[in-house]
């Protein structure tokens, strides 16, 4: 099979539309590589055919299948050290001892990220109140995140004292993967939101993790997704955003701290 300009073009809008995800000409490859199999296993004589199968309403499931594989994106562990460095050297220290304290991880994939921040609010934090949610588009990302294990590869990044603290080294059958402590995943819950529509109801946040996400967006949309999160922003709570993504005269209401931390003017 041989994915055309055309049915590319009409695959873009679809996933523009539903996601607000801008896919690049570059990513014609990354589309014949994540569908083609399925395609194939499904019957099915061309992309477009595929395509017009899941542009509407009538096969949800499938639907939801190409979502998931067209947008999940890359993540590890402890990810950009450097906002790790200031949640616990400048955020944690000002939090009150009575409060709970919340994060939000907005596109949370496979879980490394809410995990990692979990890790860090247990050593800072222990047992005083806070919770971690994560969120994704994809229900499939949110499976493995929810279950918390890992192949122990992805254990590389996660510095030794939290790997020995909050991570279960698998023996027998589960061997070559590792759990996070049973304790700790009860501190972060898991479900799936669109950025781009209405939001559940889950609170106010003291942060806000929305890192290496933004730059899928057009500046329309980007400006969309970070305004839709703004209300579940305490006041004077702060925005992560990724490295590679800057924030700077698109949203009044966030003032940059240092790259890729915002805090929301009072």
């Amino acid at each position: 099979m041989t994915l055309t300009d055309q049915e590319f073009d009409f695959l873009r809008k679809m996933l523009y539309d539903a996601t607000g995800i801008n896919l690049t000409p570059e990513k014609k490859a990354l589309v014949v590589g994540r569908l083609t199999r399925r395609i194939e296993g499904l019957g099915l004589a061309s992309y477009g055919e595929y395509f017009r199968r899941i542009a509407g309403n009538t096969d949800l499931a499938e639907r939801t299948w190409a979502l998931d594989a067209l947008t999940t994106n890359e993540t590890y562990f402890f990810r950009e050290p450097a906002h790790f460095a200031y949640l616990s050297e400048t955020i944690l220290p000002k939090v009150p001892p009575g409060g709970q304290f919340r994060v939000w991880s907005a596109a949370s994939s496979s879980g490394e990220e809410a995990y990692s921040i979990a890790m860090l609010l247990g050593e800072r934090l222990g047992q005083r109140p806070w919770e971690i949610v994560g969120s994704d588009l994809s229900t499939k990302v949110l499976e493995k995140a929810m279950r918390g294990q890992y192949p122990m590869e992805r254990a590389e990044k996660i510095p030794k004292p939290y790997l020995r603290d909050y991570c279960l080294k698998g023996t027998g059958d589960q061997e070559g993967t590792f759990l996070i402590e049973p304790w700790l995943r009860k501190r972060v819950r898991f479900q799936q939101a669109n950025l781009m529509g209405p939001l559940p109801k889950i609170g106010l946040f003291d942060v806000i993790f929305l890192r290496n996400v933004l730059i899928y967006f057009d500046p329309p949309t980007k400006r969309r997704v970070v305004e839709n999160l703004l209300p579940f922003m305490k006041p004077d709570g702060y925005f992560f955003s990724g490295h590679s993504e800057s924030l700077s005269g698109l949203v009044q209401s966030l003032e940059s701290i240092q790259p890729a931390i915002y805090r929301k003017a009072a």
